[in-house]
């Protein structure tokens, strides 16, 4: 039997649900997941195998446009995604209309794409049948369409089994024991990140980034010195929060987050920076790891 390979780009609006579809998917959670839009700043690689395939997953920002300097690459990043894989998969979730799938259209992308309608559990078998036949006009473009919920098991594998269609026949690319190719301190980072958003509010999660300064890698502890990057002594402020009650929520959630991930005791020190207008300046962002 031929071993397939291919890099699976997945694609939608902010907040469609593509990370929980990944950690879905791998079965592990690896991609930071928020109720917030515009969570994932970055392309993030999961690797996922069915059968004797390879499936190699890529996390994307939300397509958007804001002015931001952050914002106009965290859309590179997803436009990248589209023009450089095998196959897309594109979610919609199921209470939109087709506009943000429209707009995708526009684009033009040259990889063939699954369309996923997320959320499905929201909707009954008669809603589900009705939005599926909306989308019947565009069904040149796409190659399968699967209502889908990540609170369901039931289509996974006609998910993965959908993919592996449209996979170009090739030996693996990474190791089949490997779930990433991220750097663990890139793992640290955004599981703090994660923390972030899940504890503060609206404005300090966008405005805030983490540097992971230090990792001591013991054989039952793990000790991880973290740096969060704000833009104004005000943020941190609230970052902090009054007897440093806010920071200590978010290392405790993000020490059980990496503690879950790694399987053993982490010790983390979290300190706060103030980077003035870091999300605008190009020489902050290529430090922060945002590269054109």
């Amino acid at each position: 039997m031929s071993t397939k390979t291919g890099f699976v780009s997945i694609i939608g609006k902010p907040n469609a649900g593509k990370s929980t579809l990944i950690n879905w998917l791998v079965g592990e959670k690896l991609a930071l997941v928020s109720q917030k839009a515009n969570a994932t700043r970055k392309r993030f690689l999961a690797i996922l195998m069915h059968e004797n395939n390879q499936i190699i997953l890529i996390d994307t920002p939300g397509l958007h446009k804001k002015e931001k300097k952050l914002n106009q690459f965290m859309l590179q990043e997803a436009l990248k995604a589209i023009g450089d894989c095998d196959l897309i998969l594109f979610l919609a979730p199921i209470t939109d209309s087709t506009k943000e799938y429209e707009q995708f259209l526009e684009l033009n992308p040259k990889a063939p794409h699954i369309l996923l309608l997320t959320k499905s559990d929201l909707y009954d078998e008669g809603k589900i049948l009705k939005k599926i036949k909306e989308y019947e006009k565009f069904q040149n473009h796409f190659k399968a369409l699967i209502p889908t919920s990540t609170k369901k098991s039931i289509t996974k594998r006609a998910i993965l089994e959908e993919i592996v269609k449209y996979l170009p026949i090739h030996p693996h690319l990474y190791d089949p024991e490997n779930l990433t190719n991220a750097p663990i301190r890139e793992i640290y980072r955004e599981f703090i990140r994660e923390a972030i958003f899940e504890k503060t509010s609206e404005e300090i999660p966008y405005v805030s980034d983490v540097l992971v300064e230090k990792v001591e890698e013991m054989y039952d502890l793990e000790k991880i010195y973290a740096t969060i990057i704000i833009e104004k002594p005000s943020q941190k402020n609230i970052l902090i929060g009054k007897s440093g009650t806010t920071i200590s929520r978010i290392g405790k959630h993000a020490r059980l987050l990496i503690e879950e991930f790694i399987k053993k005791k982490v010790f983390l020190k979290l300190f706060v920076a103030v980077k003035p207008g870091w999300t605008q300046d190009t020489k902050q962002l290529k430090k922060m790891g945002y590269h054109e």
